[in-house]
């Protein structure tokens, strides 16, 4: 991270960030040493002989963060790709955050959508919105917030199989994991929840059917905080604030 991040520490729990406004910069991948390289080889290759299905596919990683007055963010980012993430289980390695978008999709009667990470994800288990890392653009291409937008969108089709234009996303809050994860969240318009069900049952056919595994393996409607308690197994560090908020709302 850059010096300036220090304004915004990490804490052990995801934390509300201010995000009235949000710019991308993009930067330079931090340069590793040999040593670390070597290193993240090693465990990146142990991953995936324990998980063949982890791919080593492009991703933004987050560089720094610095506030823009009272309520903006500059979040700056690099390319780079999965591969990288080994770096964390690296004593003493530089290590970039990720840079994540999510979306809260709503039913009807009120609760929420969260889905469960499947065993062939790298976080298998895990409770979560639906969402995922960011990807960066092609060489020419910027990474700025309509682009977001459209990823998030594409999350929200790919999880549970509600197709929704990104112009329906509303932008939302975004939250700091103690990692220094920075998400962006974004809502969705209500759906009826046997709508919502359908869709990801349809989702997991279709999925099943051409021979690969849905990224969540479970999906729950949840209208609080109260809820995640019986949600065994663990749960995304964005998650409980990001509940929190919205039954607050």
């Amino acid at each position: 991270m850059t010096g300036a991040d220090e304004e915004i520490r990490p804490a052990p729990v995801a934390e509300i960030l201010p995000a009235g406004r949000i710019r991308l910069v993009e930067t330079a991948l931090p340069e590793l040493s040999r040593r670390h390289r070597a290193a993240m080889d090693r465990v990146w290759e142990e991953a995936v002989r324990a998980n063949p299905a982890l791919f080593d596919g492009p991703v933004a990683a987050l560089t720094g963060v610095e506030r823009d007055g009272a309520d903006g963010l500059v979040l700056s980012w690099a390319r780079t790709t999965y591969r990288r993430h080994a770096l964390r289980r690296v004593p003493g390695a530089p290590v970039c955050a990720s840079l994540f978008v999510s979306v809260v999709q709503p039913a009807e009667d009120g609760r929420m959508v969260v889905g469960r990470m499947a065993p062939s994800t790298a976080a298998p288990g895990r409770w979560q919105p639906p969402g995922g890392g960011v990807e960066p653009p092609e060489a020419e291409g910027e990474l700025d917030f309509a682009a977001l937008r459209a990823h998030a969108a594409r999350e929200l089709a790919e999880e549970i199989g509600c197709d929704t234009v990104p112009a329906a996303l509303t932008p939302w809050l975004a939250t700091r994991g103690g990692r220094g994860d920075v998400g962006i969240h974004f809502t969705a318009p209500p759906r009826p929840a046997q709508e919502v069900y359908d869709r990801y049952a349809e989702l997991v056919r279709t999925e099943t059917a051409r021979g690969s595994d849905p990224e969540f393996d479970r999906i729950e409607l949840i209208a609080s905080p109260a809820d995640l308690d019986r949600l065994e197994g663990p749960h995304a560090d964005c998650l409980r604030p990001v509940v929190g908020r919205y039954a607050d709302v």
